[in-house]
C-alpha cells in the first residue's frame, strides 16, 4: 500500500486527468458503438491497475498502450463490419483456391480444407489447437521479454505489431472474404449476420471436453474477415524480432510456432492457403514499412525517441 501510494503521489495532476478521463472516455464511447461487456470493465480496471500500482509497472502499460489501442480498434470493427463497405468474396476465392492448390482426392477435387476435414487425425486436432491458442500469448511473452532486455525493440516490436494490423484492417474493408468454414457450413450464399464458427477447433474443445474456442469465436469482430491472415502475420513479425535480437535457439521455438500456425490455419478451415500467404506477405510489407518510416521519417524518428524516453 504504501509503495502504490508513493508512486501515485509522483503523478502530476495532468497524468491523473488524462488517465481518468480516456477510461471514462473509452467506457461512454464503447457502449455507444459496441454495447457495454465486461471485458471493457476488465480492460479499463488492468490498465489503471498498471498505471498506479508502481513507476516500473506503468512505464510498461505505457509502452503496451500500442497494444490496448489496436485491440480497441478491433473490437469497434463490430460497429462498422466491413460487408457494409465492400461485396464479400466467397466463391470466387474458394474457386481460386481450389484452381491452384487443389488436391485430387478420390476423384474430386478439393481445396486443401476439404481434404484435411476429410483425413484429419487427433493429433493433429491437438497440435492445431496448441499451435493457434499461441498467437496471443507468444507475441505477448516475447513483448514483456523486451521490456526488459530492450526497450527500444520493445516498442519497435509493437508498432510493427501495431502497422501490420492496420494494413490489415484496410484488407479486410476493401476485399472482405469468407472463410473455408463458411462455405462449408453455407455454401456462397452470402448471409449478412453470420456468427463465428470454430471451424475445425471444436475438436479440440471435444477433445479435451473444454469450451475454449468456442469462447474465443463466439467473440468476433467479423466472419467475413479471412484475408489476410493476420494469424499467419504474427509469427513472422515474433521471429523477425527474434533473429534482430539474437535469441539463438529461442528462435527455433518461434519458428516451429510460425509454420504450426501456418498449417494450422489450413487445416482447422479458417483460412484458405491464399490467406495464409497474403497474411505472410502482409507481416512483411509492415516490417519493411516500419523500418523505413521511422528511420527515414524525421518525426516518425523523434517520436519513436521520445517514447523510448517515457518509459525508460
Amino acid at each position: 500500500m504504501a509503495q502504490t501510494a508513493a508512486a501515485v503521489k509522483t503523478l502530476n495532476a495532468t497524468s491523473v486527468l488524462t488517465v481518468s478521463l480516456a477510461s471514462i472516455a473509452y467506457l461512454l464511447l464503447s457502449w455507444l458503438l459496441v454495447g457495454f461487456k465486461t471485458d471493457q470493465l476488465f480492460l479499463v480496471f488492468l490498465f489503471n491497475a498498471f498505471f498506479y500500482a508502481s513507476g516500473i509497472t506503468r512505464k510498461f502499460i505505457t509502452g503496451f498502450a500500442i497494444f490496448v489501442i489496436y485491440w480497441i480498434i478491433y473490437d469497434y470493427m463490430k460497429a462498422f463490419p466491413n460487408y457494409d463497405y465492400n461485396p464479400v468474396h466467397i466463391a470466387g476465392l474458394y474457386n481460386a483456391e481450389k484452381s491452384i492448390f487443389g488436391i485430387n482426392f478420390n476423384s474430386s477435387l478439393l481445396t486443401p480444407n476439404e481434404y484435411w476435414r476429410l483425413n484429419s487425425l487427433t493429433f493433429l486436432d491437438v497440435m492445431s489447437g496448441i499451435f493457434y491458442l499461441c498467437w496471443i500469448p507468444v507475441p505477448m511473452g516475447f513483448a514483456v521479454y523486451l521490456f526488459f532486455y530492450n526497450r527500444r525493440q520493445f516498442l519497435s516490436f509493437l508498432l510493427t505489431f501495431f502497422l501490420v494490423n492496420l494494413l490489415g484492417f484496410v484488407v479486410y474493408y476493401t476485399y472482405p472474404a469468407a472463410p473455408p468454414w463458411y462455405v462449408q457450413h453455407h455454401g456462397f450464399d452470402f448471409i449478412k449476420h453470420t456468427p463465428g464458427n470454430t471451424g475445425e477447433l471444436f475438436k479440440f474443445d471435444r477433445f479435451f471436453g473444454v469450451n475454449i474456442f468456442q469462447t474465443i469465436y463466439a467473440k468476433g469482430s467479423n466472419v467475413f474477415a479471412a484475408m489476410p491472415s493476420l494469424h499467419s502475420s504474427y509469427p513472422v513479425i515474433v521471429l523477425y524480432y527474434g533473429i534482430k535480437n539474437r535469441l539463438g535457439l529461442v528462435n527455433l521455438f518461434f519458428g516451429l510456432v510460425m509454420i504450426g500456425i501456418w498449417f494450422s490455419a489450413v487445416y482447422t478451415s479458417h483460412h484458405y492457403v491464399l490467406d495464409v500467404l497474403f497474411g505472410i506477405t502482409t507481416a512483411i510489407v509492415g516490417i519493411i514499412t516500419f523500418n523505413l518510416l521511422f528511420t527515414k521519417v524525421a518525426f516518425l524518428r523523434n517520436f519513436l525517441n521520445k517514447y523510448e524516453l517515457l518509459i525508460k
